[in-house]
């Protein structure tokens, strides 16, 4: 049975599921899902995910969650190259730590501006707060200092010479503000070094292929909200903005 992935390519944890898959060959059907059309929230969905987030693996009758877990599993699965996660311990644990620190970090704050500066005008009919706007971009330049600083220092790549899940994870989630228009390599020199490296390891037509999407501002911009979701979120969107 063919493995197959639930994703949508507008979230950066799916992105880095299908790049991966794609890099290493693994074969998988792709299952589109739009989270912006709520259909996240479907019969489908709810029969393989109670959780209705994405990204999902289904291999078989067994399904799997959460992107970490699901990239470890077909790094696993399909004895894909070592250098994705090392079988050196330290090498694995820096690829652990970076795996860790993000989740409340690199991924909140990348993903607060792209929501700010598109999504909730979508959800809303409003722009936000400028203010709002300039928390989130202060937040996430401190994340890419310590980025910086921390884990990738003088290396060409966070764990070394090679690329890892952790640069793979890491390069998604700092493409999210280019879907709002903000080129946050611009000041960050090493940063954008190290993009171009990423890019050349991942490969340059699968890495835009992925990041089509977010790419494109126009599209964003003219997506048609579901208008059930659009209810249901404006609560939340609103309490966002106070």
């Amino acid at each position: 049975m063919v493995l197959e992935l639930y994703l949508d390519l507008l979230s950066q944890p799916c992105r880095a599921v299908y790049i991966f898959a794609k890099k290493n060959n693994i074969p998988f059907m792709v299952k589109n899902i739009e989270m912006l059309k709520g259909q996240q929230f479907s019969e489908e969905i709810n029969k393989v995910n109670i959780l209705r987030k994405v990204p999902v693996l289904k291999d078989g009758d067994y399904t799997l969650e959460e992107s970490t877990a699901i990239l470890l599993y077909l790094s696993r699965k399909y004895n894909t190259p070592s250098h994705w996660y090392p079988p050196d311990m330290k090498k694995r644990g820096r690829v652990d730590e970076y795996l860790a620190w993000q989740l409340s970090t690199i991924r909140p704050s990348a993903s607060k501006i792209l929501w700010l500066k598109v999504v909730i005008p979508l959800f809303l009919g409003q722009q936000i707060p400028p203010e709002k706007l300039q928390d989130a971009i202060e937040d996430l330049t401190n994340s890419m200092r310590k980025l910086e600083e921390k884990f990738l220092q003088d290396k060409p790549f966070i764990v070394g010479a090679e690329i890892s899940l952790a640069d793979l994870v890491a390069i998604v989630e700092l493409m999210q503000p280019l879907g709002a228009g903000w080129d946050i390599f611009e000041s960050h020199p090493k940063l954008l070094e190290w993009r171009r490296r990423v890019e050349a390891a991942v490969g340059k037509d699968l890495f835009m292929e992925a990041h089509g999407r977010i790419l494109n501002a126009s599209e964003l911009k003219n997506i048609r909200i579901d208008p059930p979701l659009q209810a249901q979120m404006k609560p939340m969107l609103l309490k966002m903005l106070k």
